[in-house]
């Protein structure tokens, strides 16, 4: 029977109501099947394991994704996959990471929320729960697992983990992955799209968590002050910026602004440039306003979300003190075309 490891980080997917107080508290998922008898219906044997204090996702930082990495690494070898609780306020941030951490990975990794609490008459919790579960137990006729990287789950949708984003507060239809499309949809059967699914060139898997977080991000703005930012640009301890720029990657002319970019760039420090459009490419030199950016050595991030382009920044000033700028211009593991 397939194994399948639950992992609780927090989130409103793993909240009930009191049934004395009335105030909503996160359950026991050891009694899983008590709360989804559902799952009971499924060919899985499913296991759990919870953080010891489980945290609002707003709370997420690296040592939670060292943690959900290293929980993979300990239980790989038992499962043939895992679904991931997790809010969903930075679910995106947490797949994106965990696909530059998980390396040579060749087992479903799906994270998965809610929108509702799980113990509320009306919520989508279980049908993500269900359906999550039900793809990261899915293999092919040779029996290897369809889904080998790390994806999101959310309201019929199958999605690459490091292409998502959060596009909703208050719909089921939460995610969207806005430059690539959808891995499978969840209808009346699970429909793949293999030929969208990625498979690693690495024989060996391994966990890399020495992330560095000496990362800014600015996102530009009409009328913005650059006097203000002047103190990103000269610490000395920020070694990378992301820039979240206007369309296909433009921005101001503005005198102040290119020479803080230009004395960071000539510092050593790196300046990687994605759009703040919710779709769509940098395109650097296209017009005017982005050929600046292309004479000094500005990266361009060409269609990386916010949360990939950070995160891989993240991995590659951890794991790398050469030819970050060139790694920056690959797709490692399907995070950008």
């Amino acid at each position: 029977m397939t194994k399948i490891l639950l992992i609780y980080t927090g989130g409103t997917i793993g909240m009930i109501k009191n049934p004395i107080t009335g105030e909503l508290e996160s359950f026991n998922f050891k009694h899983i099947h008590d709360h989804v008898p559902e799952l009971n219906r499924l060919n899985v044997q499913i296991e759990s394991i919870s953080f010891n204090e489980p945290i609002d996702s707003s709370e997420m930082n690296l040592e939670h994704w060292r943690l959900m990495s290293e929980l993979v690494d300990e239980h790989y070898h038992l499962f043939d996959g895992f679904v991931i609780l997790h809010g969903s306020d930075t679910m995106a941030f947490s797949a994106s990471a965990l696909s530059f951490m998980l390396q040579g990975l060749k087992k479903p990794i799906v994270f998965t929320g809610s929108q509702l609490p799980i113990g509320t008459i009306r919520t989508d919790g279980k049908e993500n729960l269900i359906t999550a579960i039900e793809i990261a137990g899915m293999k092919d006729s040779q029996g290897e697992a369809i889904l080998q990287e790390v994806a999101v789950y959310f309201e019929y949708s199958l999605y690459r983990g490091n292409r998502s984003s959060k596009i909703s507060a208050n719909q089921f239809e939460a995610f969207q992955s806005p430059n690539y499309p959808e891995l499978a949809k969840a209808g009346v059967q699970i429909e793949w799209q293999k030929d969208r699914l990625f498979r690693t060139e690495l024989s060996e898997f391994k966990v890399f968590t020495s992330f560095k977080n000496n990362v800014a991000l600015i996102r530009l703005f009409p009328g913005m002050n650059f006097e203000f930012y002047r103190s990103i640009f000269a610490d000395q301890q920020v070694e990378a910026i992301v820039l979240e720029t206007y369309g296909s990657g433009n921005a101001p002319s503005d005198v102040l602004f290119q020479e803080l970019v230009t004395s960071f760039l000539e510092r050593g420090g790196i300046v990687l440039n994605i759009t703040q459009c919710g779709s769509g490419a940098v395109q650097q030199g296209a017009y005017q306003t982005s050929s600046f950016f292309e004479r000094m050595g500005v990266i361009s991030g060409r269609n990386l979300t916010s949360e990939a382009a950070i995160t891989k920044l993240m991995y590659l000033l951890g794991s790398t003190s050469e030819n970050i700028r060139e790694k920056l211009q690959e797709s490692l593991v399907g995070e950008m075309d």
